[in-house]
């Protein structure tokens, strides 16, 4: 597969490991190769250290995904949260996957100023499971409506919902609901 290569994953490892050997073995990070791409366990608190070195140091000039994971119903996971990162170099075609462990109403900072694509990734993952980030230039809904309650993809979020309807008119700026009140063809 085109950008999975075990040299220079490797080489990767190796280098994370002299540059951070400080934080190996403490719980701070964890490296190793799976399924071709390099992983990378770290504390919260050193995430954008990590980053910052990945992007400037290592050739990590893009942010592909942002994502989280619940794992409240889990039994072996100890932790509630982990959002999970996937960068990849242009250069090189080499990925690393960064994954942060965080605990429920823990907010992680936000990779914005690294990487301004993270913007809105950032936001969906608040949107959908609550996890706030630090630092965002706008922490608030990109996709469901301002007023909907809960999270949707949090384990203990009912599958069907939780009983509300939202209407269009719910989500509409003032001058849109006065458009629909006059009759929507004749404003087109």
């Amino acid at each position: 597969m085109r950008g999975l290569n075990t040299e220079q994953n490797k080489k990767l490892i190796q280098d994370l490991g002299n540059k951070f050997s400080g934080w190996l073995g403490s719980g701070t990070l964890r490296i190793e190769e799976n399924r071709g791409i390099v992983v990378a366990q770290v504390a919260v608190v050193n995430l954008l250290e990590f980053m910052q070195y990945l992007r400037d140091n290592a050739g990590f000039d893009m942010l592909m995904d942002l994502t989280a994971v619940d794992y409240s119903r889990m039994p072996s996971k100890k932790i509630r949260f982990e959002i999970v990162y996937l960068l990849l170099s242009m250069q090189t075609l080499s990925r690393i996957r960064i994954k942060v462990a965080l605990e429920e109403g823990v907010e992680a900072p936000s990779v914005t100023p690294i990487w301004k694509g993270a913007n809105w990734p950032e936001r969906e993952v608040f949107d959908f499971f609550g996890i706030r980030f630090s630092e965002h230039p706008l922490m608030e809904r990109i996709i469901m409506p301002d007023n909907f309650r809960g999270h949707p993809l949090r384990k203990e979020f009912p599958l069907e919902g939780i009983g509300e309807d939202y209407l269009i008119e719910d989500i509409l700026l003032p001058a849109e609901k006065e458009k629909m009140k006059i009759g929507f063809i004749d404003n087109i």
